[in-house]
């Protein structure tokens, strides 16, 4: 009786075994194409097809928004009516989130950038200021190293000088083991999600579904290869070297409550010359989305400098 239960035990230790690595197999394999669901597609051959939003008027100078790690061009939703009234704003979903196409690799922040370029190429845009959020001020920096023509000048929104200048909550980081993150995400509910997000948020903000949702968007390579590539660029160079070296009129944003990147680092962008470095108070690592108003009223400014 007791070897009949024991071979009956291990049996089913072996078919969760199985069961497991099926689902990391298939989790892990997932892609998706774009889908359009508040803008439109920009094609861009190979599959990696972009998701843009323009607001305002055509001719008037360009403002593109560059989201963060795990959101979607929908972060900026609260803040686009006021920039929009001045400028034509330019939202894009980075590949790999929102409703731009999720392929199987290819997340880099140089490969993110030169997607971004194209796409504005396509739309007729020679000149604009970038504008990134967290990892989209990666993104923001690694298109102005790429096309310094373009960029009239760069506003950073909490993005990390240094990889190490940040830190995910416990229940994201989970999602980046193999295997064991696959299984995460499998069984992850919209209240497991919505906790997880929170740190993104000063305390007490409530998340909002969008963000959830924009979270279920992504696959897991897209979710794990982003979060990589992003620590990978910051690792082979700082990001406050990176703009010294462009020399662009520079602004950096960042809420006095931020949970994922450390308030105290921001003093690294102090050597970019003529940098100007403002905290957000009671604002979170998304001052944009928390502090609408305000950031505008920082943003807004700035622009008219940089694009006149």
């Amino acid at each position: 009786m007791k070897r009949r239960l024991l071979t009956i035990a291990l049996a089913a230790v072996l078919l969760l075994v199985v069961l497991v690595a099926v689902n990391a197999l298939i989790v892990g394999a997932e892609t998706k194409g774009a889908h359009a669901d508040s803008g439109f597609i920009v094609r861009l051959g190979h599959g990696d097809d972009l998701q843009v939003r323009e607001d305002g008027p055509r001719t008037a100078p360009a403002v593109v928004l560059l989201h963060g790690f795990d959101g979607s061009l929908h972060w900026w939703d609260a803040i686009t009516p006021r920039l929009a009234a001045r400028y034509r704003v330019i939202r894009f979903d980075l590949l790999g989130f929102g409703g731009s196409a999720k392929p199987s690799g290819g997340y880099s922040m140089e490969r993110q950038a030169q997607l971004v370029d194209e796409a504005l190429a396509r739309l007729g845009v020679r000149r604009a200021l970038i504008v990134g959020h967290s990892m989209g001020g990666l993104v923001a920096t690694a298109l102005a190293t790429r096309d310094r023509a373009l960029a009239a000048g760069i506003v950073l929104v909490d993005s990390p000088p240094t990889a190490g200048s940040g830190e995910l909550p416990f229940l994201a980081r989970l999602g980046f083991v193999p295997v064991l993150g696959q299984v995460t995400r499998t069984i992850a509910t919209d209240g497991m999600v919505r906790k997880g997000m929170a740190s993104a948020f000063a305390p007490g903000y409530r998340v909002a579904s969008q963000f959830v949702t924009d979270f279920w968007h992504t696959t897991y390579t897209s979710y794990v290869d982003s979060h990589r590539d992003d620590n990978s660029y910051l690792k082979h160079e700082p990001l406050a070297p990176r703009l010294k070296a462009l020399a662009l009129p520079l602004l950096v944003i960042y809420g006095s409550r931020d949970q994922i990147v450390s308030p105290s680092s921001m003093s690294d962008y102090a050597i970019v010359p003529g940098a100007r470095i403002v905290a957000v108070p009671r604002a979170g690592h998304s001052p944009m989305v928390e502090k609408p108003y305000a950031t505008s009223q920082l943003i807004l400014p700035f622009a008219a400098r940089a694009l006149r």
